[in-house]
């Protein structure tokens, strides 16, 4: 299957290979490709909330309505960008997925550190992780991971979670967003959105398959390592201040604080570096 991207240069995807990677370990696999779509964390929804709760591997090849953490827009594409235009012939700019399957962890909490740690590790050694879902480099922003569930069954028990994730290749124009962002193509001349997605496909799905089986407890060293925010003075959004001090064995961001270590878990928290001369190398 090679859709086209604009200039009509084809994306020979490698669906493929990927499929036959995971279908041993997650019977059913299939890997999905779509000219354009609103969102893909929105088209698995929809289709989970239809009853079609099939494993698969959903890419776009641009995006019209994407969607990341808080309601903020993720638009992707052929000459498109993550967050603004970016001048691109024949190439994409980003690469946007989202991995779709039943999960039943004993506890969810974590979920988001255990993918972005997977592709960081998957992609290149010196990307970092900014706690709960932004994969870092230099400081900048590389991609962002957006987690959403739909219960299923008449008791809803079930549980089908649809795992979004979009990276930029090409670095975005900076122009109105907070965090300046990163391509990966910086880290990594020539990679296109297929290699990309071939490198880190596989793996996520052991990740996650390892996750539902031991929780968050065994991803918590290697977060740990890669964590950006390690020692670093930040504020939250609800003005709680403090010294990041890394995540605990559920994932949850311990704040070295006036009133003692705090723990965050909530989803809704948005962790700023404070500007200033106690951290003036960000």
């Amino acid at each position: 299957m090679t859709p086209t991207t604009a200039m009509n240069t084809p994306v020979r995807w490698p669906s493929e290979a990927i499929r036959e990677a995971v279908a041993p370990i997650l019977p059913g696999f299939t890997v999905e490709v779509l000219p354009a779509v609103d969102s893909t964390n929105s088209e698995l929804m929809r289709r989970a909330r239809a009853g079609r709760l099939e494993p698969v591997l959903l890419v776009a090849e641009q995006q019209t309505a994407g969607r990341g953490r808080m309601g903020r827009q993720w638009l992707s594409g052929a000459g498109g960008s993550t967050a603004h235009a970016v001048a691109s012939v024949g190439a994409m700019s980003a690469l946007t997925f989202s991995l779709g399957l039943n999960l039943a962890p004993a506890d969810w909490s974590g979920l988001s550190l255990a993918v972005g740690l997977s592709v960081a590790q998957s992609l290149h050694p010196d990307i970092c992780l900014k706690w709960p879902n932004d994969l870092w480099w230099h400081d900048r922003k590389l991609a962002g991971i957006l987690i959403e569930t739909a219960n299923w069954g008449e008791s809803g028990t079930g549980r089908y979670v649809v795992i979004g994730v979009g990276l930029n290749l090409q670095t975005p124009d900076a122009v109105g967003l907070s965090t300046a962002p990163a391509g990966l193509l910086e880290l990594l001349p020539g990679v296109d959105a297929a290699q990309a997605l071939l490198l880190v496909a596989a793996p996520l799905v052991q990740t996650v398959q390892r996750f539902e089986a031991r929780g968050f407890a065994p991803f918590q060293g290697a977060f740990n390592a890669l964590d950006a925010l390690a020692q670093v003075p930040v504020t939250l959004s609800d003005g709680l201040q403090g010294v990041a001090q890394g995540v605990d064995a559920t994932g949850a961001l311990l704040v070295a604080a006036a009133q003692g270590v705090q723990r965050i878990t909530s989803a809704e928290v948005s962790v700023r570096v404070q500007q200033g001369p106690s951290y003036d190398h960000l």
